[in-house]
């Protein structure tokens, strides 16, 4: 009878993203004790207890701060997100800082919310009081972006209609991000220049610790007098002293960002929003069924697309039986499993490694049925993590 998955729910996912599971051979709830794995949003897992059955965690968003990643790694436990999948949402969200910001629209609102009288009262406390809130435009200022990804490289593309000109950084950029990204981008070979030059910047980058207090007090002061600063990756990005001292001195003017804290609340400077960067359906229907589908693919087939912490290995099924070896980066690893299959007298039909970092995955395709025996002895090779049988399942 084919295995029957437990998934455990940490958040509410997105019933589109969850009806990709075929409910014959899928069941998912908050109240699952022993999961096969865990979908998660924003539930800080850090110091939960992650039952041993748990074979992978996906995160149905983009960051995964959230999710103990290193603890998974000892485990063998892949960690699947969703790159891009809202990308859309936060690109829509970050052009409308820029407006918030350049046309003065919030202390704007707060104004017409306090004016009292009839409407000739207020017809001339609007004309005496609009004076005080008039913005620039955005067509033909400068945005600096920082990291070109999905996100960054929509930003990108979005702004040049505007009329924007467009700096770029981002000395990771993948060879498939740089080939999508606008000729009209302008490439900065530092951090120091983009910001000299551009009146907004918008952070898109994920947070490392390379990547912690990017943003400090030396960079807050080579940037551009009075530009405005968009940050609607993570917090920790930016040294949040540091850019409040920025507003002080008014080398910055706007500092819009998805992240109130006690320090940035009630500062006039600062646009604080209450973390929205995906909060649209569609990019939780999108992220939910980003992950549900690469969730299902491994642990049916035992492929990896879009993981934190191992590399992209897709095999496609030639034959009925399959291993899935997830193991540490040390030499002769293929060796040995190879050898213990032929000793078995089972026949490789095919075979695909991959290594990312410190960790490495092995998909196997044998001509016949692997023996439970075989499996425990292939587990027990020193640097192994996690060995899963993964015989061809009837489709549903």
């Amino acid at each position: 009878m084919p295995k029957t998955f437990q998934v455990l729910t940490l958040n509410k996912i997105s019933a589109v993203g969850l009806g990709r599971l075929p409910a014959k051979r899928y069941v998912a709830g908050a109240g699952i004790a022993e999961p096969d794995a865990i979908l998660v949003r924003s539930h800080n897992m850090l110091e939960m207890h992650i039952p041993d059955t748990v074979l992978a965690i996906a995160r149905a968003g983009a960051g995964t701060n959230n999710v103990p990643v290193d603890k998974m790694n000892k485990r063998g436990v892949p960690v699947f997100n969703a790159p891009g999948a809202n990308a859309n949402a936060v690109k829509e969200l970050v052009i409308t800082g820029m407006l918030l910001a350049s046309r003065n629209i919030v202390p704007a609102l707060h104004f017409t919310a306090s004016l009292q009288g009839d409407d000739a009262a207020l017809h001339k406390l609007v004309e005496e009081g609009k004076k005080h809130y008039a913005g620039t435009e955005l067509r033909g200022r400068t945005l600096g972006i920082i990291g070109l990804g999905a996100i960054g490289r929509l930003v990108a593309d979005t702004a040049i209609g505007l009329g924007m000109s467009v700096i770029g950084f981002d000395p990771e950029i993948t060879v498939d991000a740089a080939w999508s990204l606008s000729a009209q981008v302008k490439k900065a070979n530092r951090v120091e220049d983009l910001l000299k030059h551009s009146d907004f910047v918008s952070l898109h980058v994920p947070l490392l610790e390379a990547t912690r207090n990017l943003i400090n007090d030396k960079r807050v002061a080579a940037m551009k007098a009075g530009m405005v600063l968009l940050n609607f990756s993570r917090d920790a990005i930016v040294d949040e002293d540091a850019i409040l001292a920025g507003l002080a001195n008014k080398q910055v003017r706007c500092y819009v960002c998805d992240f109130p804290t006690s320090k940035n609340r009630n500062n006039p400077g600062v646009i604080a929003l209450p973390h929205l960067g995906a909060s649209t359906r569609e990019a939780e229907d999108n992220c939910a069924v980003m992950v549900v589908e690469q969730l299902r693919d491994y642990l049916e087939h035992g492929n990896l697309v879009n993981t934190v912490n191992f590399p992209n290995v897709s095999m496609p099924r030639e034959s009925s039986f399959r291993l899935a070896i997830a193991n540490s980066n040390v030499p002769n690893m293929l060796g040995q499993i190879s050898t213990k299959l032929a000793a078995a007298g089972i026949n490789i039909h095919n075979m695909l490694n991959k290594s990312r970092g410190e960790m490495a995955y092995t998909l196997v395709d044998t001509d016949s049925a692997i023996p439970a025996k075989l499996i425990a002895q292939i587990a027990a090779i020193p640097g192994v993590l996690m060995v899963r049988d993964l015989p061809l399942l009837r489709t549903i």
